[in-house]
């Protein structure tokens, strides 16, 4: 089992939504979307775990490692709705990575409003991403092929 992703460039920040289960099999695919979002925003980073199933030791291991890049490049990483069992235990080493509730709890916290259209926001996603679109704050996507 793999994920899917959708990044989408707010106006002062990037919304990284993951949809499947972060497991030893998604590791690369989340790891490619991490870069990614380093190269087409800037700012924070919030991952969107809203329609996360579950997670593995490597995909929580694979999200402080995200940290740690996005640190190199002088953003950071947040986590909302992480799944029930709020298990991620990052490693005391790492950069902090401040969890929210929900992603509007996330967006507040940076001053834009859940449902309010941004000045200039982009979004894409992988090809397995809905349709349907999950977030109400999203404008048409580019679909990315086999990321």
């Amino acid at each position: 089992m793999t994920i899917d992703w959708r990044y989408t460039v707010e106006d002062h920040l990037g919304v990284l939504s993951v949809a499947g289960h972060l497991g030893p099999d998604a590791v690369r695919r989340f790891t490619g979307a991490v870069g990614w979002a380093l190269v087409r925003g800037t700012g924070p980073v919030v991952v969107d775990l809203t329609e996360l199933r579950g997670w593995s030791a490597e995909g929580q291991l694979a999200i402080t490692d995200a940290a740690r890049r996005l640190a190199q490049a002088g953003r950071g990483l947040e986590l909302a709705a992480i799944p029930a069992d709020g298990s991620l235990v990052p490693t005391g080493d790492g950069p902090p990575i401040p969890v929210h509730a929900d992603l509007p709890a996330a967006l507040a916290a940076h001053g834009a409003r859940h449902g309010e259209p941004a000045e200039a926001r982009r979004s894409w996603r992988t090809t397995g991403w809905p349709d349907g679109d999950r977030n109400p704050r999203a404008t048409p996507s580019q679909d990315l092929m086999n990321c």
